[in-house]
């Protein structure tokens, strides 16, 4: 079911949460929306699920207008399925009324008779690995199951749109991987149009067709996690995704010139960062070298060990800090001056 959103416009009090977003959900696609607090991603996922009405704008689902600012169709109305940040369980059900509810009071549902309730609710349990514990109580369960559950019953009615509010935000670390793997594969399995919101960037780049960028309220790019991750637009992109280094110098065409007069040929940076005087560069498409080798140097103030590499942070002559990878076994002793070299784009892919 495709998602149509033009020029959406949303004021909280004069506070403008969204400024003039446009964007198209394609049938059968896995769209995370991605970018740190407040950036407008909840308020965009709200207004999708019909619980705002837009100030400005025009919102359509399956080519019906859900959403002016005139109009606003209810939720129960949109044929959506929602998966909450706090899993919004209701604790006086068990897991298999969980699961029930959409099926019963849906007007979007397929399953009428007791029967095929009966059928859909072991098939979806199924999915989720939950079928031995359908009688179970939100109480009797873990944080982990508790979100299995949540992700249940919203496919249950099969929604032509899932929406998921960073439900991995409230997991570990471990049974965020899990239920990454278990999200991803399940919409493969059972396929549908997905919505993700998420601030983890892991999240987004592992699991998604499509990534949006946001940031106070604006998209800053969209495409595949490759094109976001190697190509950003701006800076802030560039920051946000993949921690790049941003260093300062001079663009002259499609050369940059950095340190005193160290220089690489770029054909493939954004025009923002030209017009910015940047290059962006990730912490492994950096190299360090001896102070002598390049007029470009920095002064390690911190090491971090990283298992096969270090993250080893610089703070450069002109007090700015970049990152730089390298390997675990190379001597690297903090308050020492290195010199720092940007490798080619034919040695790595930033």
């Amino acid at each position: 079911m495709a998602t149509v959103i033009k020029n959406l416009n949303m004021c909280f009090d004069g506070y403008q949460a969204l400024k003039n977003v446009d964007l198209t959900i394609n049938n059968g696609e896995f769209v995370a929306i991605l970018g740190p607090s407040g950036c407008g991603k909840t308020t965009l996922l709200r207004l999708l699920a019909g619980f705002l009405k837009p100030t400005e704008g025009v919102i359509e689902i399956d080519n019906n207008v859900v959403a002016d600012n005139k109009n606003v169709t209810s939720p129960n109305k949109r044929n959506i399925g929602m998966v909450f940040q706090s899993y919004a369980l209701w604790p006086h059900m068990t897991v298999r009324q969980q699961v029930l509810f959409p099926m019963k009071h849906s007007i979007f549902s397929e399953y009428k008779t007791m029967q095929e309730q009966n059928d859909r609710i072991r098939t979806v349990l199924k999915l989720v690995n939950m079928e031995t514990m359908e009688n179970r109580y939100p109480s009797e369960l873990s944080g982990g199951q508790k979100q299995r559950v949540a992700i249940a019953r919203a496919i249950a009615n099969e929604p032509g749109l899932l929406l998921m509010d960073e439900p991995l935000s409230n997991l570990d670390a471990e049974l965020k991987i899990e239920m990454r793997r278990e999200i991803s594969n399940l919409h493969k399995r059972v396929g549908g149009t997905v919505l993700y919101v998420t601030h983890d960037q892991a999240e987004a780049l592992g699991m998604a067709d499509k990534i949006v960028i946001m940031s106070q309220g604006e998209i800053q790019q969209i495409g595949t996690p490759k094109e976001i991750f190697n190509h950003p637009v701006n800076p802030f992109v560039a920051k946000f995704v993949g921690q790049s280094n941003l260093i300062k110098g001079c663009w002259y065409g499609d050369e940059f010139v950095y340190g005193r007069n160290e220089t690489i040929v770029d054909t493939e940076v954004a025009p923002s960062f030209k017009k910015e005087n940047y290059y962006p560069v990730k912490a492994d498409g950096l190299e360090m070298v001896n102070k002598n080798e390049s007029t470009f140097c920095g002064t390690v103030k911190e090491i971090e060990f990283q298992g096969f590499q270090n993250k080893v942070i610089l703070e450069m002559e002109d007090a700015d800090s970049i990152q730089v990878f390298v390997p675990g076994d190379k001597m690297i002793r903090e308050g020492e001056v290195y010199g720092i070299r940007i490798k080619s784009r034919k040695n790595v892919e930033i």
